[in-house]
């Protein structure tokens, strides 16, 4: 009984040293400063969770179609995705690198999301990174749709192909 008291008192310090830790200022939240490890890996297994748990929509029978691709290389652009995550042959913005944690090189997360994840995360944007929710932004379901489908062939889109895909699209106001 003793022992449980004292794994007891040891929970209230431990609980009370973070609350002090983290309400009294001392976590810095500047986008300067690296995150500790303990706190980028809980985000990550987190953001990974959710996102796992979330993405239950199926992808339109139309999904990887060239005219899909196409088309939302052309929403791509227009919503400005290019100016965090870059696309063939466009870097990214200057100011996306002031962004923590950095956006996600498409080209590498293209092969590890599955259709509904990539979704979803376009939909619904993540906390706490910088990525927003475009459902909210007025894309609809099928401009999503066509970027998921868009930044699944990012790997594979030549600079040629997305310069002509999109030269004449015009920013989303």
């Amino acid at each position: 009984m003793r022992f449980l008291a004292v794994i007891g008192a040891l929970a209230i310090v431990a609980g009370l040293a973070c609350a002090v830790f983290f309400f009294g200022g001392f976590y810095s939240v500047a986008g300067t400063s690296e995150d500790p490890a303990a706190v980028t890996w809980a985000l990550t297994k987190v953001r990974i969770a959710s996102i796992e748990r979330h993405a239950n929509d199926k992808p339109p029978a139309s999904f990887g179609d060239a005219a899909k691709v196409q088309d939302g290389a052309k929403a791509y652009a227009s919503f400005g995705c290019a100016n965090c995550h870059g696309a063939p042959g466009v870097k990214w913005l200057k100011y996306s690198e002031g962004l923590h944690p950095d956006p996600p090189d498409l080209k590498e997360v293209a092969g590890k999301l599955s259709p509904p994840q990539l979704f979803w995360v376009i939909k619904n944007g993540i906390n706490m990174t910088g990525m927003p929710s475009f459902g909210l932004a007025g894309a609809t379901d099928d401009e999503i749709w066509a970027i998921a489908a868009f930044v699944k062939k990012i790997p594979e889109t030549s600079e040629a192909d997305y310069k002509t895909w999109t030269a004449a699209v015009q920013p989303k106001q």
